[in-house]
């Protein structure tokens, strides 16, 4: 087998026989699949014990977060690549092959992000892979946009952990997806820690994903969810960034929680974002920094250029939609 499927799971019993079905019918067939079951309380467990018996089920014993969960499948698992796909999903019946074409492009290739598509507007853009700006602003990119978009493969900032697929030997050098984020953010972070050490982050447009959203957390704003992003947030930074790159980009990063917190008052969330960052300035110090290396340094340097070109990117689409209109 070339990859294992590593589907982490709370409670979406709901949401797993379209996402195994879709599976079953993929061109290639070179994968296993492995459920994380998060201390599931609908039945999840027992459903896919009556209908899926063949597929593996690793069940923890209490709600670890998306972090645990994915870490715990892939150190399980022996194959040479890892697809974590979220349990709101159904895949194109080519997107394993595709997934798999496309990661073997390179050996410095981390990570491979798909086409994710709205499940319930066909017609419009999820996530074409994720970017990250000076602001602290992690962006889907192309969310909302027509799917006729985003139809060359590229390089992107990072993987959306939603549906990617990873290296596995790569993590033994980088570290895993960082437990203390729960959730949200951690495959920003593990992306942005493979490029420091010289690995590639990539985007596959042939990779279809249909993505329904928030299908564990409930809603695209919600005080756990606002609160958890605003911490991650805060630890992305600290650990990733060089004590001299912190200082550097510190105007623009508290421009971007200024500009989020009173966002987030308007949207009636602003008590949990002011305590999430509250949290995470509290707390960062706690959270394993990654280690400066000279040898890193043309890395930290094309990294730093990356946020300053999203950051304008960002800018220029956000007027483009918001203010134009188009």
């Amino acid at each position: 087998m070339k990859v294992t499927i590593i589907i982490p799971n709370y409670n979406g019993k709901h949401f797993m026989e379209p996402c195994l079905a879709s599976l079953k019918e993929q061109t290639c067939q070179d994968y296993k699949v492995l459920v994380v079951d998060n201390a599931s309380t609908d039945g999840s467990l027992e459903y896919m014990k009556e209908h899926y018996p063949k597929i593996e089920v690793i069940a923890l014993d209490k709600n670890y977060g998306f972090s645990k969960a994915v870490n715990v499948g892939i150190q399980h698992s022996t194959t040479p690549y890892v697809i974590l796909l979220n349990n709101d999903t159904t895949v194109d019946p080519h997107y394993v092959e595709e997934m798999i074409k496309a990661i073997e492009r390179s050996p410095r290739i981390f990570s491979v992000s798909s086409k994710m598509i709205q499940m319930y507007h066909p017609e419009l853009i999820d996530s074409a892979g994720d970017l990250y700006t000076l602001l602290g602003w992690g962006v889907c990119r192309g969310t909302g946009r027509p799917v006729s978009n985003y139809t060359e493969a590229d390089e992107i900032f990072t993987a959306c952990a939603g549906a990617a697929i990873y290296r596995r030997s790569a993590f033994g050098k980088i570290g895993y997806f960082d437990e203390n984020h729960f959730a949200y953010l951690e495959d920003i972070d593990v992306g942005y820690r493979a490029k420091i050490y010289g690995y590639k982050n990539t985007y596959c447009p042939t990779a279809l994903v249909y993505h329904v959203g928030s299908g564990t957390s409930g809603s695209k704003y919600n005080s756990f969810k606002v609160k958890l992003s605003a911490r991650n947030n805060i630890y992305l930074n600290y650990k990733n960034m060089p004590i001299l790159q912190l200082i550097l980009n510190f105007l623009p990063l508290l421009t971007g929680y200024v500009v989020k917190y009173a966002f987030f008052i308007k949207k009636g969330f602003g008590k949990d974002y002011k305590e999430g960052i509250i949290e995470g300035l509290q707390t960062m110090k706690a959270q394993k920094k990654v280690k400066f290396q000279l040898r890193h340094l043309a890395n930290y340097i094309k990294i730093e250029l990356e946020l300053i070109i999203h950051t304008f990117s960002y800018v220029k689409d956000w007027i483009t939609r918001k203010i134009l209109k188009r």
